[in-house]
């Protein structure tokens, strides 16, 4: 079976949503970060066999959004390109499956694409509205169509905030952050330690920018009417305190509630590329590899306790990798909410309150804390839903080279009740 190994990567700054990147769609974030691979790698796009990218919020106007950025970023029309979605571990389902195709020999060269604009998530009008407005398409007289205007009720014209109806789970009926709630109540995670979780990323965040720790794995994107240039994270806060975390309000349970804007990740617009070959193929063209994936898995879990998945998918991916937690140097767990992080902690400090040992939780082990999110998280650096698994493995794979380590683990919690998690090996230099 061909040897699949990841070349190296790139992504574009994160930025807050509605800010920097407002204006560029996700079709044009993911074509420049795949632009930019090429010229890194300086790379042909006809080598390219196939591009997938992992998205969630679905383009209108691109709805197989990995086929617009594979033609507009210069690979020839022959070669193939899908879009997955796996919610937040999308980015993830794309570096997986270009792994998969390369084992298989059925791709020599796959980009795998992790992006999301969640600027561009719309605002629309619902059901009742769509209802009347096909009769009115349909109506041939000026009579008919001012009937059908009478029809028309002020609520009609209600609008459906889209990211929040996508942040909420239609089993559940929980948003999100409810279910961080859950889980701080289940765990007993206080609001202070919470905010204390969420300063420390901020300070790691901006402790890796100002080392140029991060530089490396990210690009400037030219943005606004000024073609202004984004080099950083917009995220990071240097000047964040545990003063400030402590005024903002509780923002899902204003009653009860400890779970803050402050410290969720943000809503953020974003894309990542990685670069998978056949070792063969890398080896031919003359490229020195980052790193491999050892083994990953997927796993379910109860969609109320989402924020848990990590557990169980970390169980699934050591065991099928015959690791241990505590050989992993570096972990890179994504910082959904302070409160689903502490509550992952918990559980693989004590995996019997989350999962049974048939689940592999007697490779699980309490984590050195030292060893998690070195270059802060997405509490910080922020979460663009699709690109986010994506970033993780370039993130923690370049860390590795750089503190030439080996073994690495990254995962993260998928909304709808899923996690995911991948153990890499680091084989190269990091960029």
């Amino acid at each position: 079976m061909p040897e699949a190994v990841i070349v190296g990567g790139v992504r574009t700054p994160f930025a807050r949503a509605a800010a920097e990147f407002n204006d560029i769609p996700a079709q044009d974030l993911g074509r420049l970060a795949v632009r930019e691979l090429f010229d890194r790698f300086d790379l042909d796009p006809a080598e390219v066999d196939e591009l997938i990218a992992g998205n969630v919020a679905s383009p209108i106007d691109a709805a197989n959004v990995s086929r617009v950025i594979a033609l507009r970023a210069g690979i020839p029309k022959d070669r193939i390109a899908h879009t997955v979605n796996r919610n937040c571990a999308s980015g993830m389902e794309a570096v997986t499956e270009a792994v998969e195709r390369v084992e298989s020999g059925s791709a020599n060269c796959v980009v795998a694409v992790g992006v999301d604009s969640m600027s561009n998530i719309p605002v629309y009008l619902g059901k009742r509205f769509t209802n009347k407005m096909l009769p009115l398409a349909r109506a041939k007289t000026a009579l008919d169509r001012l009937k059908v205007f009478g029809s028309f009720r002020p609520s009609d014209l209600k609008p459906i905030i889209g990211i929040k109806v996508g942040l909420t789970d239609p089993v559940s009926g929980l948003m999100m952050g409810e279910t961080a709630e859950k889980l701080a109540r289940e765990f007993d995670i206080s609001r202070e330690r919470q905010d204390e979780f969420a300063l420390k990323s901020h300070h790691k965040a901006t402790a890796a920018w100002e080392a140029g720790r991060l530089a490396g794995e990210t690009m400037p994107v030219y943005a606004g009417a000024d073609a202004k240039p984004i080099a950083e994270d917009s995220g990071p806060r240097a000047d964040q305190s545990l003063d400030k975390l402590a005024k903002m309000r509780p923002y899902f349970d204003p009653r009860w509630g400890t779970v803050t804007v402050g410290n969720s990740c943000g809503v953020t617009d974003g894309a990542a590329a990685l670069l998978v070959m056949s070792a063969d193929k890398a080896r031919a063209l003359g490229y020195e590899p980052l790193g491999r994936v050892r083994g990953y898995a997927y796993a379910g879990c109860d969609p109320s306790r989402m924020g848990l998945g990590p557990v169980f998918a970390t169980a699934r991916a050591l065991d099928a990798t015959k690791m241990r937690l505590d050989e992993m140097e570096l972990i890179e767990l994504n910082e959904a909410f302070a409160a689903q992080v502490l509550a992952c902690l918990e559980g693989f400090r004590n995996p019997e309150r989350v999962c049974s040992a048939e689940e592999g939780a007697n490779r699980l082990s309490a984590l050195d804390e030292g060893k998690l999110n070195v270059n802060g998280g997405a509490i910080a650096l922020g979460h663009p839903v699709g690109a986010t698994g994506a970033r993780l493995v370039l993130t923690l794979l370049n860390e590795l080279a750089r503190r030439d380590q080996t073994l690495g683990l990254a995962t993260l919690c998928v909304g709808g009740g899923q996690g995911a998690a991948v153990v890499v090996e680091r084989l190269g230099k990091a960029a």
